[in-house]
């Protein structure tokens, strides 16, 4: 589940329980959406974060259907641009997840942006509904629930997938019984709507964004419902948005985006001058990988500390995976498998904070079963596992396996959001060729439903996030000068690697 990709990517994945559709609350009627605010109270942050960055407060409808009813807090910060007499506005990130904090992605982002961005944008930050510093959720799993290898229905090492089964029923249950209203009013509609609120909370007619990851596909929400309201909109690594399955496809495009960037990792597993060199050839790299996977669901090696405690072929599997989204952290799955090799000894296991890993999968949970119905039929999810199991090694079967949305026993408030061209041409799709979590090819149907409102920056790069991350100066600079101009490219950009 959680990211999704950052959280359906590190820890993973309740509906809105009005009876009342909210299919006509697209946008409070303008003059009530664009009433005067007083702004919100900023104050200094805590946590070590970039002194400029303030910290405040936005209160929102827990059910839109019941706007003056129970109210929630969405935490909101801000840099302000470096020259405020060349202001044009507000950037406003957009984390991935679902579940994911953006409190701090102002400070993260202003490591990284062209100064030239920095001058001209208030970079605005939120925690979503449910996430963090705003009204926080949890399920309150139990412990042994929270692993990685649990949370993504990594099959057993036969291929049974009873155990999913058992696990995402629990989950659906614990947390349908313990999240309460607020879980069960998480969904990307409601997070676009909660982005309207902060922008009418900042004083502000139209909104930038930038979305990463999940936040592609809030921000393609967001621009679908409150189109007016937008001015440029950057979604980078983005998400199949096809509204008859949503989630369930993203977990899907696990398994051919996986093999869309393992060569990569291949490559610089077997370099010559790679201290943490596995092979000899690229073409050694994959099958050995295989090999230990399936050496380790037979005889796993014990692993105390870790979660589980022993090194198994899933573990070695799900570290394969989250090494995948930059080439950072190739070492983290070359050092796993010298160790499962017994040519190195097993690193020391890190465990993050459960209060942490509780709150990413409650929201991821209530995101994903509440944005979209998932099919019921164990013997359905066992099939198709079967099936991507035998065209997939690499992935194990778990993209298309059983989440604990089959058991959820909430409808959806509403239908998903199906992105359209109707709307101002203001949107800039910018993407890795090969991103193991949100693939080139799902992007691409990302694009063709923004139609002419959108173009795509195309990189010949691998891993997750494709803007100022790798240091491709066609792909930045495409980005960079839409963000200053407004302006999209003539047609879409295809860049060449480096």
């Amino acid at each position: 589940m959680p990211n999704t990709k950052t959280n359906l990517d590190r820890a993973a994945t309740a509906v809105a329980a009005a009876a009342l559709s909210l299919t006509a609350l697209t946008a409070l009627p303008a003059a009530a959406a664009d009433r005067p605010s007083p702004g919100p109270a900023w104050t200094s942050c805590q946590g070590g974060v970039d002194p400029r960055q303030q910290c405040a407060t936005v209160t929102v409808p827990l059910d839109y259907a019941d706007p003056h009813g129970e109210q929630i807090t969405i935490a909101v910060s801000r840099i302000r641009a470096a020259k405020p007499d060349e202001r044009h506005g507000v950037l406003l990130t957009i984390p991935g997840g679902p579940g994911g904090s953006g409190l701090n992605l102002p400070t993260s982002a202003a490591r990284k942006l062209p100064q030239s961005v920095l001058d001209r944008f208030d970079l605005v930050g939120f925690d979503p509904r449910g996430v963090g510093r705003s009204t926080p959720v949890s399920c309150g799993l139990d412990t042994s629930d929270l692993a990685m290898v649990k949370l993504r229905p990594w099959p057993a090492a036969d291929g049974s997938i009873d155990a999913n089964l058992a696990t995402a029923r629990r989950v659906a249950e614990t947390c349908a019984r313990n999240g309460g209203p607020v879980l069960r009013s998480i969904s990307t509609r409601n997070e676009a709507r909660d982005i309207d609120r902060i922008r009418q909370a900042l004083g502000e007619r139209r909104l930038s964004a930038w979305g990463t990851s999940y936040g592609t596909y809030a921000g393609a929400v967001y621009a679908t419902m409150f189109p007016g309201r937008t001015d440029r909109v950057v979604l980078d690594s983005n998400d199949d948005p096809d509204p008859s399955r949503v989630e369930r496809g993203w977990l899907a495009n696990f398994g051919p985006g996986a093999e869309d960037r393992f060569p990569d990792f291949a490559k610089w597993a077997a370099a010559p001058a790679n201290p943490d060199r596995v092979a000899d050839t690229p073409e050694e790299v994959r099958p050995l990988f295989l090999d230990l996977a399936a050496r380790l669901d037979r005889a796993p090696l014990p692993w105390p500390g870790a979660d589980p405690a022993e090194l198994n072929g899933n573990v070695l599997r799900e570290t394969m995976l989250q090494s995948l989204y930059a080439d950072a952290r190739f070492p983290d799955l070359a050092r796993l498998m010298l160790a499962g090799l017994g040519r190195r000894p097993l690193p020391a296991p890190v465990t993050p904070p459960e209060q942490a890993v509780q709150n990413t999968v409650a929201v991821s949970v209530g995101t994903l079963c509440n944005d979209v119905e998932w099919p019921t039929d164990p013997a359905a999810y066992a099939r198709d596992t079967a099936a991507e199991r035998a065209a997939r090694p690499l992935t194990a079967g778990m993209p298309v396996n059983v989440m604990p949305c089959a058991f959820w026993p909430f409808e959806p408030a509403e239908p998903p959001t199906r992105v359209t061209s109707r709307g101002p041409a203001n949107v800039l799709l910018a993407q890795n060729l090969r991103d193991p979590a949100t693939p080139y090819r799902g992007a691409l149907k990302l694009r063709e439903a923004f139609g002419p409102r959108a173009r795509m920056v195309s990189i010949d790069s691998g891993g997750h996030d494709a803007y100022v991350a790798n240091g491709n100066a066609c792909g930045d600079g495409a980005v960079t000068a839409f963000l200053l101009t407004g302006r999209l490219p003539a047609e879409d950009v295809s860049c060449p690697a480096g």
